[in-house]
């Protein structure tokens, strides 16, 4: 399966989790590695741009394309597994603890999550302390600039 990241070109490599446990994320706490990525490019782009505006707007974005072989483990988690309140923001601290059990178990290395900002289309949270994590590839690394038309 491909999944794509969407990150600035001095975090783009390594893979590595630190960024979101250094800040906690909606599918994190602080303190607890996850790779986020998504099903697409332009779900990856709308997840970020949510936090962006055009004059805080970086030039410096670059799209990975990230390989997972089918031997990998994958969790699925739906709507309906999920808290009823999933979706609010700031996001509560009960999505953060999905994230953190599913680390802690350690039983699968990624992790397919419902994505808020594309409804419909999926997060896919990958592990970077799962045994699998070192089958898992950057294929490749393009720069990607915004359509500055998506934020007037």
């Amino acid at each position: 399966m491909k999944v794509f990241r969407l990150a600035r070109k001095k975090y783009a490599t390594p893979l590595s989790g630190k960024g979101a446990a250094m800040y906690g994320a909606r599918w994190n706490p602080i303190g607890v590695e996850l790779i986020y990525t998504a099903q697409n490019r332009s779900s990856a782009m709308a997840e970020v741009a949510v936090h962006l505006t055009l004059a805080t707007l970086p030039d410096d974005y670059m799209m990975l394309t990230i390989e997972i072989p089918d031997e990998v483990k994958i969790k699925h988690i739906t709507e309906e597994e999920l808290p009823i309140n999933w979706q609010e923001f700031p996001h509560p601290t009960s999505t953060q603890y999905i994230g953190r059990d599913f680390v802690t178990e350690n039983e699968y290395c990624v992790l397919m999550i419902p994505s808020v900002v594309t409804k419909g289309d999926f997060n896919v949270l990958i592990n970077p302390n799962h045994v699998d994590f070192a089958k898992i590839t950057v294929t490749s690394i393009d720069k990607f600039p915004f359509d500055k038309r998506i934020f007037k």
